[in-house]
């Protein structure tokens, strides 16, 4: 199992849009392989998703149903592969919190750059395969590859590692986090995707 966590404030926005999207879009590919949740430094806990970041996910094709914020917890870093932050504040909040996540923490726009940089380095052997274990040892070993890239692909402006938050503000924000979010999502899960393709 592949456990990917997913950060935001508010738990009810960017982080369950993010969660519930790349959830379905790897089950496309391995069904049952990865495990997706996401919690808020801020919760509104035990509230639904936002209405309207609802309605931007279901017309992205994604599911809400059962959905409920939750405060992240240091119980829910315990066995994490990868943490996904939808800024920068949320990606130092949890290295604050266990710092020994330090190379398996990353702002979701920072690591598809550096999914980007890996893909583009032929020097670097990223594992192949498609068996269950191979897809397992690849995310296992992705953010250790992607830590070598974290400098070459620092961003000029710090806003390109972040996902605009539009709780409580007008359309076009909402928008705009969709235009921030989903192409990094897409990156992600299309690592993924080439080694099937290939295989």
């Amino acid at each position: 199992m592949i456990r990917i966590l997913t950060i935001c404030t508010g738990n009810v926005c960017r982080s369950p849009m993010a969660e519930r999207l790349l959830q379905q879009k790897f089950d496309e590919i391995r069904p049952g392989l990865f495990e997706v949740r996401s919690a808020g430094i801020q919760a509104l806990a035990g509230k639904p998703m936002d209405a309207r970041a609802e309605g931007l996910l279901h017309v992205l094709g994604g599911n809400s149903d059962g959905f409920v914020a939750r405060q992240l917890q240091e119980m829910h870093l315990a066995n994490v592969d990868l943490v996904l932050a939808m800024g920068v504040e949320h990606r130092d909040r949890i290295l604050n919190l266990m710092p020994r996540l330090l190379k398996r923490t990353f702002t979701v726009r920072e690591l598809a750059r550096m999914v980007d940089a890996i893909a583009a380095d032929p020097q670097l052997e990223v594992p192949e395969g498609t068996s269950d274990h191979e897809v397992e040892y690849r995310w296992k070993r992705l953010p250790h590859l992607a830590a070598l890239k974290r400098y070459e692909t620092r961003p000029v402006d710090p806003l390109e590692d972040e996902i605009v938050d539009p709780y409580r503000r007008d359309d076009d924000v909402y928008r705009q986090m969709v235009h921030d979010l989903v192409p990094a999502l897409d990156r992600l899960v299309d690592f993924e995707r080439s080694y099937h393709q290939s295989a």
